[in-house]
């Protein structure tokens, strides 16, 4: 490539921007970082795909799944989407908080 990685990579972020325009602008993001990372050699395609695959599943935020914070610091089951689009979701320590969708993953961790 001619030392021209990072054009390449730069062109797969924007295409993925405009493949993902729909996903909330943090989690389109982290798929365009993905992306580029993956162009640039550095990460693999299964980390990749990954990436991608849990950024967009925000759309399934519904009352009782489980969600965890983007660094996994606090575990929950969501109680209700409201008319914004925002989440209520009660903590395993049984607090209550509020969190924009692109803000929390899917946890798929055994613990409850």
């Amino acid at each position: 490539m001619f030392f021209n990685g990072n054009t390449f990579a730069a062109i797969g972020r924007e295409l993925s921007f405009a493949l993902f325009s729909d996903l909330p602008t943090l989690r389109k993001r982290a798929v365009g970082s993905a992306t580029a990372h993956y162009i640039a050699g550095v990460l693999d395609r299964e980390s990749m795909v990954q990436i991608v695959e849990q950024m967009c599943a925000a759309a399934d935020l519904v009352p009782g799944t489980r969600v965890k914070t983007l660094r996994g610091s606090t575990h929950g089951v969501v109680l209700r989407v409201l008319g914004d689009g925002r989440i209520v979701f009660r903590t395993d320590a049984g607090s209550e908080f509020t969190a924009l969708p692109e803000a929390l993953a899917l946890d798929h961790s055994t613990e409850n």
